[in-house]
């Protein structure tokens, strides 16, 4: 009966556990991120303004920003899905997907899609981030599906 009760508590532990909310890391201490769109590797920033834990699923993030390429500032609404944790002893890791889809209907009106990856270091002393990188990978894609760019930003 012991073996039996023990079970049933690390399984509802596990079932019940919930991701902590680190929408503050999206917004990158309100800087923009840096990166390049297209074959020509032109600049482009990326900040996110607002984010918030979707309150049904843990594990996604509603996000919201402007991207800045060359003269034109869009504004985006979209969302961060954590697809895996990797916990490491120095290094901890947080895999997913990101979608935003910017506003206008304009040729340079587009849905940026791909993959990032959130990497920190944990200081168990001060039980706070020392070092964090996030990389966003992808493409950004026109509304019209005329045009396609592959895109690459990240935290400075």
């Amino acid at each position: 009966m012991k073996k039996l009760t023990l079970l049933f508590l690390l399984i509802s532990t596990f079932a019940f556990s919930q991701m902590p909310n680190i929408s503050s890391v999206w917004m990158n201490n309100s800087q923009p991120y840096l990166g390049t769109i297209s074959n020509e590797k032109m600049p482009i920033k990326v900040r996110i303004t607002t984010s918030e834990q979707n309150k049904k699923n843990d594990q996604e993030y509603f996000v919201s920003g402007f991207s800045l390429v060359e003269n034109t500032n869009t504004k985006f609404e979209g969302k961060l899905k954590i697809d895996k944790y990797k916990d490491g002893k120095k290094r901890n890791t947080v895999f997913g997907e990101y979608e935003l889809a910017e506003e206008g209907t304009g040729k340079h009106s587009g849905i940026l899609k791909g993959k990032f990856i959130y990497t920190f270091i944990w200081n168990k002393k001060t039980e706070k981030i020392d070092h964090q990188f996030i990389e966003f990978i992808g493409n950004w894609k026109s509304y019209d599906g005329n045009l396609t760019y592959s895109t690459s930003w990240k935290n400075q």
